[in-house]
């Protein structure tokens, strides 16, 4: 009975995190690359997760055994209705018709998945009441099996990326889903009859003999308290601290460490073993050492957010991610050891599901519009420390009210005096500043350990007075965020350059001189491929229309001449509102009068609205950001830009990229387009051209010709013809392999 109750959580929890993946790639090129998308369509998810939990706490209770189960397979048999997983056509119509995108896509997830994905997402808690109504021993706690289902969700968090993305296309794992699909639901109606035999034999007390606790059995008994609000509210606040967790490391990575292809499967991978293993049948990791070991590592992540260290990156990784373990294992344990009786089983799966959503929310929703940067980070770390239970053993709390107060303001003081005192103590060597600043302060800080409250607004004092004081020099000359991320203009060389920095990429960089703030610099220098490119294609029929995807800075502006037309397509408006603002970047209001445009939206869908053979130039510098939109790298994508161009025009791609080596992607669209394409990585930078403003970069040249490419193959020149690699297989709007591309070395 174990094996068949766990297994058809396993293989649910499994179709919950495979279908996720693969319907957001699927709507991601009608809609483009807007992180709009995937933040849409998680918020989707969590909502719909929330309402088929909300359906198993009803289901319990309508009546019999046999009603229960009748009524369930009805409910899972309509979900077949809509596999395998399509769109249909007159969706695609109104979103031509020009419907709002985000209510278009909520409502072609509701008709494409809404069904069978709120039908998955029943099991969970609707098997486990359905346990707890058999005759087995462990029936009176049943929530051993929600570890089941965690390791199902983990192993398809894994294995999407390595097996399921390389191997298949859409319509493959689309299949693949609906026989997993045929398979569980006849595995819930194995359950649900074992289920129904099993209620017809309950003694006359209704319930069955409660099961003998075996000696080995190290987790705690279910909390018989009465549901109170109280102690819903408790559920909902467990769980809403390691979800916000989850999503803020994962955007703090991004925004200040290094935003690594993929390193968001870790969090969520820890997320969910931690619940594994505080609902498994034995505590595999004591409870004590968790507590214990939360505020060690809440003071060194103090130490490394308020002296904002940025190396080396593999350490501040690895200790981030132990924090975020260790709190989510104390918060999901005290979760897991507060759990109800059988008989409010589905409620408090229904409360710990809230939470998660909320979590996801904050995130993912609010916290983008109330901070300018990844507050909500370090924010959650306090509310974990707030959350520990006390260790303390002092009877007598009437009198440390105010302590618990009192002390955490003097700390914040002491940091603010000694932040101050650094300033003109060690002008010259900031790690000196910040360990005199920081050390004392997180020894005192220590000493109020066993108390959770005063802790951690000891912590929240120190992070408060460390980030406000202690960096006043290094402060950027703005800072502000939104949907798309973090955007900073920082001021380098002794205030000779401005710098654009959309989380830790480098977006473009102008002298502040001007005498030189007409050159452009950092990957569009003109002694690199981009001068190359500009000079090259004005020698070989004069360029007048140029379309670039990227604005950046608006560095290549520099490169516009009179009578020529420059489009620049930008999703983001707080890129186009620091490249416009003259007193961050000149690069646009310098360029020759009505020589750029700027058109607003995601580039793939916005240039089709162009006319057919209008650019003779198309630049792709959408790249260089570690997260890349593969939407504008596909066969689909390259066929809509050659639509665009004229018969000589050329498409130009830039993927200088720290983590992920894009050549042979470019080379494998040009073979399948039938089109010649060069390369040229312009990595040897000597110390003079550093000082000039230029790094290094990697670019691309596509044409249809190749006498149309023949200026850039000059004597002495970077370009060399790009060789494609015969096993890599072209990227298109349903295939791509993000792992093939990355750099492990």
């Amino acid at each position: 009975m174990v094996v068949l109750f766990s297994t058809t959580l396993f293989l649910s929890a499994a179709l919950l995190f495979w279908v996720q993946p693969l319907i957001a790639k699927m709507l991601l090129p009608l809609q483009g690359g807007s992180p709009a998308v995937w933040n849409t369509c998680m918020v989707f998810f969590q909502a719909t997760l929330l309402a088929g939990y909300a359906y198993a706490h009803w289901s319990a209770r309508i009546g019999s055994a046999g009603k229960q189960v009748l009524a369930h397979l009805a409910v899972l048999f309509t979900a077949f209705w809509f596999l395998p997983f399509s769109i249909p056509s007159w969706i695609l119509l109104q979103l031509e018709k020009g419907i709002d995108p985000s209510i278009w896509l909520l409502l072609c997830l509701s008709l494409v998945v809404g069904v069978p994905f709120f039908v998955v997402s029943t099991t969970a808690p609707l098997l486990q009441r359905w346990f707890a109504g058999t005759r087995h021993p462990d029936a009176d706690d049943p929530y051993f099996l929600y570890s089941a289902g965690n390791i199902g969700s983990l192993l398809a968090l894994l294995g999407y990326p390595l097996f399921g993305e390389p191997l298949l296309r859409l319509q493959e794992q689309g299949r693949i889903w609906a026989f997993g699909y045929a398979a569980l639901f006849v595995s819930i109606a194995a359950c649900g009859t074992v289920f129904w035999r099993s209620s017809s034999l309950k003694s006359a007390s209704g319930t069955f003999p409660s099961s003998v606790k075996k000696e080995h059995d190290l987790k705690p008994a279910i909390s018989t308290e009465p549901v109170s609000w109280n102690r819903r509210a408790r559920w909902i606040g467990f769980a809403f601290v390691p979800s916000s967790l989850m999503l803020g490391v994962t955007n703090f990575f991004a925004t200040d460490i290094a935003s690594i292809p993929l390193l968001w499967v870790v969090p969520l991978a820890l997320y969910l073993s931690t619940f594994t293993l505080v609902f498994a049948r034995r505590a595999w990791i004591p409870r004590n050492w968790m507590i214990r070991a939360l505020p060690y590592g809440a003071l060194a992540l103090t130490f490394l957010l308020a002296s904002k260290a940025t190396e080396p990156v593999w350490l501040l990784i690895l200790f981030h991610l132990l924090f975020f373990f260790v709190a989510s294992m104390v918060c999901h344990a005290r979760l897991a050891d507060d759990r109800p009786t059988t008989a409010h089983l589905t409620e408090f799966y229904l409360w710990m599901s809230l939470g998660g959503v909320l979590g996801g929310i904050f995130n993912a929703l609010l916290s983008p519009n109330l901070f300018n940067r990844v507050w909500e980070y370090p924010l959650m770390i306090i509310v974990a420390c707030l959350l520990r239970p006390d260790t303390s053993k002092d009877e007598n709390k009437s009198s440390l009210g105010i302590l618990d107060f009192g002390r955490p303001i003097l700390l914040g003081a002491l940091t603010v005096g000694l932040a101050m005192g650094t300033a003109k103590w060690f002008p010259d060597s900031a790690p000196m500043r910040n360990l005199v600043t920081l050390g004392l302060p997180i020894i005192l800080c220590f000493t109020m350990v066993e108390r959770s409250l005063r802790f951690g607004l000891g912590l929240a004092a120190i992070l408060i007075a460390g980030g406000l004081f202690l960096n006043q020099q290094g402060k950027p000359l703005f800072a502000d965020r939104n949907f798309f991320g973090v955007s900073r203009v920082t001021v380098g060389q002794e205030g000779r350059i401005h710098q654009m920095f959309h989380g830790n990429t480098l977006h473009g960089r102008q002298f502040t001189d001007a005498q030189r703030r007409k050159e452009p610099l950092a990957y569009f220098h003109k002694n690199g491929p981009l001068g190359d490119i500009m000079r090259g294609i004005n020698l070989d029929h004069g360029m007048d229309q140029v379309a670039v995807i990227g604005l950046g800075a608006g560095a290549m502006a520099a490169y516009a001449k009179p009578g020529q037309e420059w489009s620049y397509y930008e999703i983001d408006p707080l890129v186009i509102q620091l490249a416009t603002d003259p007193q961050y970047f000149t690069f646009l209001s310098d360029s020759p009068p009505n020589a750029v445009n700027i058109i607003k939206g995601d580039a793939r869908l916005q240039i089709q609205k162009a006319p057919d053979q209008e650019y003779d130039l198309i630049v792709l510098d959408a790249f260089s950001s570690d997260s890349i939109p593969v939407h504008l790298v596909t066969r689909e994508a390259v066929a809509l830009y050659r639509k665009k161009l004229t018969l000589n025009g050329w498409l130009a791609f830039h993927i200088s990229n720290r983590y992920l080596n894009l050549e042979p992607i470019v080379a494998a669209l040009a073979k399948d387009a039938g089109m010649h394409c060069l390369g040229w990585f312009d990595s040897d930078i000597s110390e003079v051209a550093k000082k000039s403003g230029k790094d290094p970069s990697h670019w691309v040249v596509m044409a249809t010709h190749l006498n149309n490419l023949a200026p850039l193959l000059s004597k002495g020149s970077g370009w060399t013809p790009v060789k494609e690699q015969k096993s890599f297989t072209v990227w298109t709007d349903d295939f791509s392999n993000i792992l093939s591309v990355l750099r492990w070395k």
